[in-house]
C-alpha cells in the first residue's frame, strides 16, 4: 500500500510537528512517521520510576517554546488543545562547597540583594545589565530567529548597523565570539556568581573556555530574571500532545513504531520514504528528515555530493549526558538552607575551573571525577507530577563520554555503559548527598538513563548528545550543519534536513522546524 502526501516527515520531534502544523495550516497534506513508540523525541514524560511519579525524560525547561515565534502564532490553538504551562518565579540557583548559595528569582530586588552579599560591584553591574537587556535582547533574538541565508543575514546586519552603528555592531559581534569565562571575568568579580552563570554554558556544550559560549549564561541570567521560566503542567510532553492534536485536527497524521529504512530519490529529486515493513509514503513537494546528519547519508545511500556527505558524516557531536530520575518522599534537605527547596534548578558546579576540567575529561573519553550535576525540582511548582507530599527529582550529569575510554578518578573499571552506569550514577548521587545529606534515604524509586539509553530511544542523540551536535562557532550560525545548508537544504531536490542539527540549533524553541515551514510555504 502506497500513500501519497505533499510532505512526509522522518521523525516526530517537536521541530517536525511545528513544521507539519504550519504546512498543514497552509493547505499541505502531511504525514509524520516516527521509529519510537511515541512522538516527541527528547521532549517526553512518563512514570519512569514507579506509578504516580511523572518525570521529564530529557527536556524540562520549556521557556524557549513559550517564547517562540511558532507559539506566538499557534499558542492560542495549542492551549485550547490542552497545552498548559506552569510559571516558575525562581528558575535557578547554585549551591557551593563552602555552604553558601546564590540564586536568581523574578524579583530583581531580591536577586540583587543576594548578589550584593557576595559583591557590591556585581550587584551594581547586574542592575545595569538588566536595564540594558530589552535593547540587547531585541538584537540577539532577531539574530537567533533570522534565517541563515546570505540575503537574510545581510538584511539583519544592515538593520543592526542602522540601529546601533558600526561600533555597536562590532560590540555585538565581539560578544558573540567570547567564551563564557572571558565575558564573566570581564563583567563580574565574584567567583560564586561566575560559577552560577557559567553552569548554563554546560547545557549547550560550552565549557568556560570555549569561544562563542558567552551568549548562553547571559541569556539565561537576564531572561530568568526578567521572565522567570516555564515548565509543562504534568510533564514536558504537554506540548507534544497538544501539537499532535493540532496536527490531526488539520488533517495530518503521526504514525509511531514506524522506522524508515530509506529515503527514496531518483534523478537528484526526493520522492518519498520506505518504511521498515515495506510500506511507502510518497511526497509531492517535500521529504523532511529530522535526523542526525550522518543518518541522512545512511538513509539516502549518499546524496551524490561527496563534500556534503563528508560534512554530514564528520558532523561533531557534543559529549553525552546521563539522566537520573528519582521518586522521593520529600525534597532534598539542602545544607546551604531550605531556600534552595524553592528553586526549579539547583546546579552543583562549584567553579569555572571545575567545569572546564569536567568537560575536558569527558571530551577525552573519561568518566569525570566530579561531573556537573543539575538537579531539577519540578514538583516545587507542579505538584501534579507526584502523589501528595511526594516529589520527583530530575538529575542531569554533565558531561560524560558517549564512548568510555577510562575513569578520571581511577575507581570505575568498566568501559561499557551497561556496567558503568550504576557506579557513575552513584558518583553523582554522592555529590548530591554532600550538598543535601540524607537524600538517598528519601529515594522511593530511581531510573538511570545512560547516554546509550538516550541514543537507543532517540537515534538523533548520538552518544547521548542531547543537543544533536556541538554549537561551537565552526558548527553554528552559517555553518550549522554545514556552510550553505543552514536552511536545511540538501543536494537532493525537495529533501530537507531539520531538527536541532540545523540552525538555530538545539533547545525547545522549534526554530529549525518553523523556519523551514515558512520557507517551504512561502510565508
Amino acid at each position: 500500500m502506497t500513500q501519497v502526501v505533499d510532505a512526509v516527515f522522518v521523525g516526530a520531534g517537536h521541530n517536525s510537528l511545528a513544521c507539519a502544523i504550519h504546512l498543514a495550516a497552509k493547505g499541505w497534506s502531511v504525514s509524520v512517521v516516527e521509529q519510537a513508540e511515541e512522538a516527541g523525541g527528547a521532549v517526553r514524560a512518563g512514570e519512569y520510576t514507579q506509578p504516580g511519579f511523572r518525570h521529564d525524560w530529557a527536556a524540562m525547561n520549556l521557556s524557549l517554546f513559550a517564547g517562540s515565534a511558532f507559539f506566538k502564532q499557534y499558542g492560542k490553538s495549542l492551549t485550547g488543545r490542552g497545552l498548559e504551562f506552569v510559571p516558575v518565579d525562581k528558575p535557578f540557583a547554585s549551591a557551593f562547597p563552602d555552604g553558601r548559595w546564590l540564586g536568581v528569582s523574578s524579583d530583581a530586588a531580591v536577586t540583587s540583594d543576594r548578589i550584593r552579599a557576595f559583591s557590591d560591584a556585581d550587584a551594581e553591574t547586574w542592575g545595569r545589565l538588566l536595564a540594558d537587556f530589552p535593547a540587547q535582547a531585541e538584537q540577539i533574538f532577531a539574530l537567533l530567529g533570522n534565517p541563515m541565508r546570505n540575503h537574510a543575514l545581510a538584511g539583519f546586519l544592515f538593520r543592526l548597523w542602522r540601529k546601533r552603528g558600526i561600533g555597536g555592531a562590532l560590540d555585538l559581534g565581539r560578544f558573540l565570539v567570547q567564551s563564557p569565562r572571558a565575558w564573566l571575568d570581564q563583567t563580574f568579580e565574584s567567583p560564586h556568581l561566575k560559577a552560577m552563570l557559567g553552569a548554563w554554558g554546560m547545557h549547550l556544550d560550552f565549557a568556560p573556555d570555549v569561544a562563542g559560549g558567552a551568549l548562553f549564561p547571559y541569556l539565561e541570567a537576564m531572561a530568568g530574571q526578567s521572565f522567570g521560566m516555564v515548565i509543562g503542567k504534568g510533564g514536558a510532553d504537554t506540548i507534544i500532545r497538544a501539537m499532535q492534536a493540532e496536527l490531526t485536527a488539520r488533517g495530518g497524521t503521526v504514525t509511531c513504531n514506524a522506522p524508515v529504512s530509506r529515503i527514496l530519490h531518483d534523478g537528484g529529486k526526493a520522492q518519498g520514504v520506505e518504511l521498515a515493513d515495506g510500506r511507502q509514503i510518497m511526497a509531492r513537494k517535500a521529504v523532511i528528515a529530522n535526523v542526525a546528519p550522518s543518518a541522512l547519508v545512511r538513509l539516502t545511500g549518499g546524496t551524490g555530493d561527496c563534500g556534503f556527505d563528508r560534512a554530514m558524516n564528520t558532523f561533531e557531536h557534543a559529549p553525552g549526558t546521563m539522566m537520573i530520575h528519582l521518586a522521593l518522599d520529600g525534597l532534598p534537605d539542602w545544607a546551604a538552607g531550605d531556600a534552595l527547596k524553592t528553586f526549579a534548578y539547583v546546579h552543583l558546579a562549584p567553579s569555572l575551573d571545575q567545569m572546564a576540567r569536567t568537560y575536558q575529561q569527558a571530551r577525552a573519553g573519561l568518566l569525570p571525577d566530579e561531573p556537573v550535576v543539575v538537579v531539577g525540582q519540578p514538583t516545587v511548582f507542579d505538584p501534579s507530577r507526584a502523589p501528595e507530599g511526594k516529589h520527583v527529582l530530575w538529575m542531569q550529569v554533565r558531561m560524560v563520554p558517549g564512548t568510555i575510554r577510562g575513569d578520571a578518578a581511577g575507581t570505575i573499571a568498566a568501559t561499557d555503559w551497561g556496567e558503568a552506569a550504576q557506579p557513575m550514577a552513584d558518583r553523582a548521587l554522592d555529590i548530591l548527598d554532600r550538598y543535601a545529606p540524607g537524600t538517598r534515604a528519601r529515594i522511593l524509586g530511581q531510573r538511570i538513563v545512560a547516554p546509550t539509553d538516550l541514543e537507543a530511544q532517540n537515534p538523533n542523540l548520538v552518544g547521548g548528545d542531547q543537543v544533536c551536535g556541538s554549537h561551537h562557532l565552526a558548527q553554528h550560525f552559517l555553518f550549522r550543519p554545514a556552510r550553505g545548508h543552514a536552511d536545511g537544504r540538501t543536494p537532493i531536490d525537495r529533501l530537507h534536513l531539520s531538527g536541532a542539527a540545523v540552525w538555530p540549533g538545539g533547545g525547545t524553541g522549534a526554530g529549525p522546524g518553523y523556519l523551514l515551514a515558512r520557507k517551504l510555504a512561502g510565508n
